[in-house]
């Protein structure tokens, strides 16, 4: 069986990485897997590069005319232009030879100029099993990736863009899935029954990422510490995100939560783009990491007492599972499918939602009690290579 994964990055984004460790995942349990990527960050065989940047441009600049300039000033006008994808324009995989040879196509996140809605009926009409892993919801919604507190059911008035588009573009997207059928995945249970909800005809399971536990393991933390220069005597709070500053990453909340603890033993570590310029108080002690490699990561997790993931719009996040894979216990608010993956009081601490006050709650919790053993256990049941990948040699079967 050969699987043409295909992603618009290799290494950049949650749902990328995600991609790319189940391929690697396949390619060890028997499967001829290969990922098709407009961005390619490695030297590696079995990651292919097609097309280039310009869709992308393309499509922002289509966006533009789209979005109001009186709603929430400049940086409303900034934020809106990234939150919304219209797949007006993007990359046709099926002229090469990788979707030529491929039995099943494994769609994950195709945004900002990967594949056009053109691209992806092309796929749906090629007549191979097509399966498309659901990283957000952009697959059945209008154009945004997390529908968050809009009850638009019908993207009618859309609060991002102006006019029709968005209705057309969720209108176009039901005709193509009630036409050809594909197989849909939700990597949380949360995003599973969102999207039963929302495409009721369409056939959608639920499995969870994957975690390389060659990578993401329990190690000294001490020796953890000491390689990366940290506190030995301080509790380690580890905060991290792609863009730290990201408003639906939570960062408002973590700092107004930290102001309730005792802050005399606590040390916060950030990691991500845009750390340094966090606003903390003058009697918070941090450690600002910036973007680091994934082969850093673990070492982090494992220097860390407590992993904070404060995300206001979360599916299954990777860095929970890899924080519990390393034994770190976590805390996070109760939305998405983090629930799912925190066991309240048992192996971390799920917050009420936009609660600072619970999630200082949590932190406290955490730093009182002993639930490393129970993080790592739950992380090697629910992400195991092994697991996962059989699961979906089952679905492609």
């Amino acid at each position: 069986m050969n699987v043409l994964l295909v992603s618009t990055s290799e290494c950049s984004g949650g749902g990328a990485i995600a991609a790319r460790r189940l391929m690697e995942a396949l390619n060890k349990n028997g499967v001829k897997a290969k990922l098709m990527v407009r961005d390619k960050q490695s030297d590696a065989v079995t990651v292919c590069q097609t097309g280039n940047k310009v869709p992308k441009l393309l499509e922002r600049l289509a966006v533009l005319p789209h979005i109001s300039l009186f709603k929430g000033g400049r940086e409303g006008f900034r934020s809106r232009l990234w939150q919304a994808d219209i797949a007006n324009v993007g990359i046709d995989i099926t002229h090469t030879r990788e979707f030529r040879e491929a039995d099943v196509i494994h769609l994950h996140w195709v945004c900002q100029g990967m594949l056009s809605m053109d691209d992806i009926e092309r796929i749906l009409k090629s007549g191979k099993r097509v399966i498309w892993t659901l990283h957000d919801e952009w697959p059945y919604l209008g154009v945004c990736h997390y529908r968050g507190e809009c009850k638009e059911t019908e993207c009618r008035h859309c609060p991002i863009l102006c006019g029709s588009l968005p209705f057309s573009i969720l209108a176009r997207k039901r005709v193509l899935y009630q036409r050809w059928h594909p197989t849909f995945v939700g990597c949380s249970q949360w995003i599973t029954d969102q999207a039963r909800h929302a495409l009721q005809n369409a056939e959608i399971c639920h499995i969870n990422n994957c975690i390389p536990s060659t990578l993401f393991h329990p190690t000294d933390m001490q020796q953890a510490r000491q390689t990366l220069s940290l506190p030995q005597d301080k509790r380690l709070l580890l905060f991290c995100s792609q863009k730290v500053t990201d408003e639906r990453k939570g960062i408002t909340y973590l700092t107004e939560a930290l102001q309730q603890l005792h802050k005399d033993n606590l040390h916060l570590v950030i990691v991500g783009k845009n750390a340094e310029q966090i606003p903390l108080s003058d009697n918070i002690d941090a450690s600002c990491f910036g973007s680091v490699s994934e082969q850093m990561m673990p070492m982090l997790y494992n220097a860390a007492d407590v992993f904070l993931t404060p995300s206001l719009q979360d599916n299954l996040p990777n860095t929970i599972a890899e924080a519990m894979s390393c034994g770190t216990p976590c805390v996070g608010f109760d939305v998405g499918g983090i629930p799912e993956m925190i066991d309240h009081l048992d192996n971390g601490y799920v917050a009420r939602y936009r609660d600072a006050a619970d999630l200082a709650a949590g932190i406290r919790f955490v730093l009182s009690h002993k639930l490393r053993a129970a993080a790592h256990s739950k992380a090697a049941d629910a992400y195991g290579e092994t697991h996962v990948a059989q699961e979906y040699i089952k679905l492609y079967s």
